[in-house]
């Protein structure tokens, strides 16, 4: 690996496991721990930095000097890229789905701040902006430049993805995760052997193509993972009441931070899930913490 993904690397702290003590879980005589991946580090926390990872050596490999990437308003993964941008000195460019604003969101302004260049498009021309996947394939993009689809998700985050199973030392019967593009719940699915469950929540309203979307990313057949679509909330980055109150009473039951976009809808789904009886008595469950916490400022 590079030198100086070597050293940044070296400042991440570790991710641990949680287990959660809940009356709740002992009255349905199921285990649940969290993978904290949340802890890694403040800013380039969970799967955020596990994806840029490999692709940052490649890209440095290569020579590059400059990142291309896309994502929201409020996004996690182009908010940790600007930052790991400027402690490898590499240029960052951000393409973002709607109109600049004033002031810039808060996400936003620690972007620019970190030295990436923001770029505005309509959400249409967002759109056209998924169909490039290769890190060349983005038109225009020159030699030095390097181009990572929206989430960091391809194939080469797979492999920091796969990381993170490697570091689970206790046995458990179902990994659950998180999904927006899908690429970590593939990376999971890759790994994991396959008498382990992998279980993935959409975060978006309508997401049934994601399951085409991780098969795409998958080295195998694999018939050990479903992905859950109905606890979106009303879509991306929507937050109902139940939620709330949900995400405040686990809280203050265990004191993990939770985020709205995706953590907080996954473990809502959990104890939705094992209310009713999804999960047979006496299985060990594993939510995997994907940090993102930054995004809870877009709901303050």
């Amino acid at each position: 690996m590079h030198p100086e993904l070597i050293k940044l690397e070296q400042t991440l702290a570790k991710s641990v496991l949680t287990k959660i003590n809940d009356p709740f879980l002992n009255d349905h005589q199921v285990n649940l721990w969290i993978k904290r991946d949340d802890l890694l580090h403040p800013i380039i926390s969970g799967n955020k930095w596990r994806k840029l990872k490999y692709n940052l050596d490649y890209a440095l490999s290569l020579g590059t000097d400059t990142i291309i990437s896309m994502g929201g308003t409020y996004s996690n993964h182009l908010h940790a890229l600007a930052y790991t941008g400027k402690m490898l000195g590499l240029k960052t460019i951000g393409i973002i789905r709607g109109e600049r604003t004033s002031p810039l969101t808060p996400t936003q302004q620690d972007m620019e701040k970190w030295g990436m260049e923001l770029r505005f498009i309509s959400r249409s021309a967002y759109r056209e902006y998924r169909n490039y996947n290769h890190h060349g394939d983005l038109p225009g993009i020159e030699p030095n430049q390097y181009w990572l689809p929206e989430g960091g998700a391809n194939k080469l985050a797979l492999k920091g993805i796969a990381e993170l199973v490697d570091e689970i030392d206790i046995p458990y019967d179902a990994l659950c995760v998180a999904c927006g593009t899908g690429a970590t719940l593939a990376g999971l699915i890759n790994t994991l052997p396959k008498q382990q469950s992998v279980l993935g929540f959409a975060a978006l309203k309508s997401a049934s193509f994601l399951a085409s979307d991780v098969q795409s990313l998958l080295f195998g057949e694999f018939n050990n993972w479903e992905i859950f679509l109905d606890y979106h909330f009303g879509g991306f980055a929507k937050l109902k009441p139940e939620l709330a109150l949900f995400m405040n009473q686990f809280e203050q039951k265990t004191s993990i931070p939770l985020e709205p976009v995706y953590t907080g809808k996954m473990l809502y789904g959990i104890y939705d899930l094992i209310a009713k009886g999804y999960f047979k008595p006496g299985q060990r469950i594993i939510a995997l913490h994907t940090g993102g916490l930054q995004g809870k400022r877009g709901f303050v």
